[in-house]
């Protein structure tokens, strides 16, 4: 999938202001820790199939290429979701329904139950704090694409 470059300009500098607030709220040595550099038709590419962009200590960007889904919680990792492409119905909140503990600091769930529904398209953002359930709950498009800034918040 190639973007076109006003889309991936406007995305790019949709991650350049998540990533100098990320550095306002940064903890120890700071988020982020060096200075990375990825151009569009490097973006364009990892977007298309999905998959990490940075890695660095308390903060990582990945590009996301997904369904509907089970719904998340996340102890200590704070989100924000920068729509590229689709749309989606997020729900955020809620009851969990028969939750379980996937990883040291995640679970999941089937469902929620409840809880504040936005209907996300290209251009939204939207930010999770940790402690959080947030559900892909309805993805008419098939697919959504999007970038999540990952900060952690120990």
């Amino acid at each position: 999938m190639q973007l076109p470059r006003t889309r991936t300009l406007v995305t790019a500098l949709a991650i350049t202001a998540v990533l100098i607030a990320a550095v306002s709220i940064s903890f120890g040595g700071g988020v982020p820790a060096k200075v990375q550099y990825f151009g569009h038709d490097q973006v364009n590419a990892l977007l298309a199939k999905g998959g990490q962009l940075v890695h660095d200590p308390g903060l990582i960007v990945l590009a996301q290429h997904r369904m509907a889904g089970p719904a998340e919680y996340h102890d200590k990792t704070n989100h924000v979701f920068i729509m590229v492409d689709g749309e989606a119905t997020f729900i955020v909140g809620g009851t969990e329904v028969d939750p379980k503990r996937t990883a040291a600091d995640q679970m999941r769930a089937p469902s929620l139950n409840g809880g504040t529904a936005y209907h996300l398209t290209k251009g939204d953002v939207i930010t999770i704090p940790a402690k959080t359930w947030h559900w892909f709950k309805d993805v008419p498009t098939k697919t959504v694409s999007y970038y999540a800034v990952n900060i952690d918040s120990e």
